[in-house]
């Protein structure tokens, strides 16, 4: 299995300006590269919002084999990325839940 060098790992946790996070990751990956880390997290995403795998397939144009690595993802007991997932999901209801209660405060 690859593992990822813990010093840059370090580096990412450590960035907080999101353009700077961006060039560096333009910097780092090939634009293919970054194209794939991006499809696999929208296709993540749709998965754990619940579109079938075959939706995801016709939507990004990719085989269903890449769909089912992250299916398996997401079934992990300890997955980070439903963790992540998750803690975005109940971010958006908080922040949709204070607009809707400032919106009868006004």
């Amino acid at each position: 299995m690859a593992t990822v060098d813990p010093e840059l790992l370090n580096i990412i946790m450590n960035m907080d300006d999101v353009d700077e996070l961006k060039h560096f990751f333009e910097d780092l990956f090939t634009p293919a590269e970054l194209d794939d880390i991006s499809l696999r997290w929208k296709l993540l995403k749709d998965l754990y919002e619940g579109l079938t795998q075959r939706k995801i397939a016709d939507k990004y144009g990719i085989s269903l084999c890449k769909i089912t690595r992250g299916s398996r993802i997401l079934k992990k007991k300890d997955s980070i990325v439903r963790k992540l997932l998750n803690a975005q999901q109940s971010d958006k209801r908080q922040r949709a839940s204070e607009d809707h209660n400032s919106k009868f405060k006004a």
